[in-house]
């Protein structure tokens, strides 16, 4: 009994832990080695104040904050960003009653967000990465849209999905059955229908004669209008350097906001992706080819797209329970040539400007999701020290630690509940 208790105070400690919101109305952290990702860069002995779930000032002149944090030179960057995953989707992925990410009958329409699981045992492990905010992806169904992209904080609350229905996800590419001609075909033909149909509206609204109200556009030609508007970007799943520049063409004749994921052979066609302003949300340890498609994975990929102005967002392919991985990631493109500086834009400002979210850097203004790390947060000994989360502070204490210290604290329960 005594083995549970101390089990059972753990978990109280976490979930304690989790949510441990300072009652300041305002903190300041000083001497800290500020990375503002910014035009300012690195700020040394530098003081950030932030003030309901915002950053109010920089150095300022005279420092009034009821709560004083020494960061005695520790390094303060803003929160890494995690993106294109299904965090908060999927507990466990071998448990298919644990995934919400994907249905065969999801469609442009399908809204994930609505079963997003805040408490996931996930989240916390992931902010042990330094991981603030992430961007989700549904995994969609047989329709080559696979839904619509969120963005929810790693808080743990129940109110932290940020926004939702962001950005229209397809997948182009190689089929297992059937051509990925039909797909491009497709999507070319859904745009122009929805600009035929759009001009057909403006024609009935202008017609003096015509009377009658519109009718409302259907839930799926509302996105697609969307798209056309740029209020929503294309996110798009393409390798192959054909499908890329099919894309290009499709994203200038619509005046389309695109991103790419993967993008294996962008290398190809780097400067044209990067005269076309297109952003690249890529992993930086593809070094094999993984099918036909991706015959140009590199280790050096993300460098080499960087050098030629195309703005890289780093994040993590495969497994959502790797995503506290995120700047070993960054730490890997850099051995391969990427400078720390723009490691830390691939994992923080580089994916907010990618996807439209008000975080990323430290600035006047911007969210104040903060990270104060034991050194450099590429190096792998490095440990977060202190978060914050929408001005909030947030433990990094996780499920794996509770079941740490129940597997190495000396019990009188049998030997099968402690080793």
């Amino acid at each position: 009994m005594k083995h549970i208790k101390l089990f059972k105070s753990s978990l109280m400690v976490l979930a304690l832990a989790s949510s441990t919101a300072s009652f300041a109305q305002s903190i300041a952290i000083t001497n800290a080695t500020v990375h503002t990702v910014t035009e300012q860069g690195v700020l040394e002995n530098a003081t950030v104040v932030f003030e309901d779930g915002k950053v109010i000032a920089i150095n300022p002149e005279t420092l009034n904050a009821e709560t004083i944090i020494d960061a005695k030179g520790k390094i303060l960057t803003p929160g890494l960003i995690g993106s294109m995953n299904q965090l908060g989707l999927v507990e466990v992925s071998a448990v298919s009653k644990s995934r919400d990410a994907s249905d065969k009958k999801a469609d442009i329409t399908f809204d994930a967000s609505l079963a997003f699981n805040s408490r996931s045992s996930v989240i916390p492990y992931s902010r042990k990465g330094g991981i603030t905010s992430n961007v989700v992806s549904p995994k969609g169904g047989d329709d080559m849209f696979k839904g619509q992209t969120f963005v929810a904080d790693l808080s743990g609350e129940f109110d932290s999905v940020r926004s939702t229905h962001n950005n229209v996800v397809i997948d182009l590419g190689a089929k297992s059955k059937g051509s990925r001609a039909l797909s491009l075909q497709n999507l070319q033909f859904k745009l122009e229908d929805a600009v035929k149909e759009l001009a057909k509206a403006k024609k009935k609204t202008d017609d003096d004669k015509d009377k009658k109200e519109a009718k409302e556009p259907s839930r799926e030609a509302q996105v697609i209008n969307a798209l056309l508007s740029g209020d929503k970007a294309l996110v798009a799943y393409a390798d192959r350097a054909t499908d890329l520049l099919a894309l290009l063409k499709i994203k200038e004749q619509f005046s389309l906001d695109l991103v790419f994921v993967g993008a294996a052979d962008a290398v190809l066609i780097a400067d044209k992706i990067a005269q076309a302003n297109v952003p690249v949300v890529m992993t930086a340890l593809d070094n094999l080819p993984g099918s036909f498609d991706s015959l140009h994975s590199s280790l050096d990929n993300a460098a080499k797209l960087t050098k030629a102005g195309v703005k890289v967002a780093l994040s993590i392919s495969g497994d959502t329970h790797n995503l506290y991985q995120l700047r070993y990631h960054a730490g890997n493109a850099i051995a391969n040539g990427l400078s720390p500086d723009a490691a830390l834009a691939a994992v923080t400002v580089n994916v907010a400007q990618a996807f439209n979210l008000d975080s990323g850097t430290i600035a006047v203004g911007k969210t104040a999701d903060l990270v104060l790390w034991s050194a450099d947060p590429f190096e792998l000994s490095t440990k977060v020290s202190q978060m914050w989360i929408n001005g909030k502070e947030y433990s990094t204490i996780s499920r794996q630690d509770a079941l740490r210290d129940r597997y190495t604290t000396s019990s009188d329960m049998p030997k099968a509940y402690v080793k």
